[in-house]
């Protein structure tokens, strides 16, 4: 699986933490709003309760109109 970050202020120890993370819940979940919910609690537990997660196939891209 490839992943990208493209801009971020998070230290390179959390990046890597989403990383693992994002990888657990493609694995164990199929629809974004659970990816999202997933990643939500696992930052929540770790870094405390100031996340916000964004997950979907097109958010980012930049429009080709």
């Amino acid at each position: 699986m490839k992943f990208c970050i493209r801009k971020t202020e998070m230290a390179e120890l959390m990046q890597n933490d989403v990383i693992t993370a994002t990888t657990e819940a493609l694995q164990q979940y199929d629809t974004e709003k659970d990816i999202c919910a997933y990643l939500k609690k696992v930052f929540d537990k770790k870094y405390g309760p100031t996340w916000h997660c964004v997950v979907g196939h097109h958010y980012g891209r930049e429009s080709q109109t």
